[in-house]
């Protein structure tokens, strides 16, 4: 599993360094960001720059760890392409999570709460 993981004035910044986030990477995902939670990770910028396609089981992911950090915490996403940008939108999911164009406004709207 390639993520770029780094931290920004106590924020993780988490990069998946992979072009698809499918079946096929999905449980391993979970399983490293679910570990990072545990760590007490809970405030939280997923980058999806180098992501061109996610599926359901992707975007399951995703909503579990939400689910997890509840109100204890904060995740951002930002730097969807629009292949990544239309499928949010599609399922609406862009409605439930905070998408930012750039890292740094993701990280600013962390700062600023």
């Amino acid at each position: 599993m390639k993520l770029s993981v780094t931290r920004k004035d106590g924020i993780l910044v988490i990069t998946p360094k992979f072009k698809r986030i499918d079946a096929s990477v999905a449980t391993d995902l979970k399983s490293k960001l679910l570990e990072f939670l545990k760590n007490g990770d809970k405030i939280i910028v997923i980058n999806l720059s180098e992501v061109d396609f996610i599926d359901s089981s992707g975007l399951g992911v995703l909503v579990l760890i939400l689910r997890k950090i509840g109100t204890d915490g904060k995740i951002k996403l930002c730097k969807l392409n629009e292949g990544v940008k239309s499928i949010f939108e599609l399922t609406r999911l862009d409605e439930v999570f905070e998408i930012h164009k750039t890292e740094e406004g993701a990280l600013e709207s962390l700062r600023s709460h």
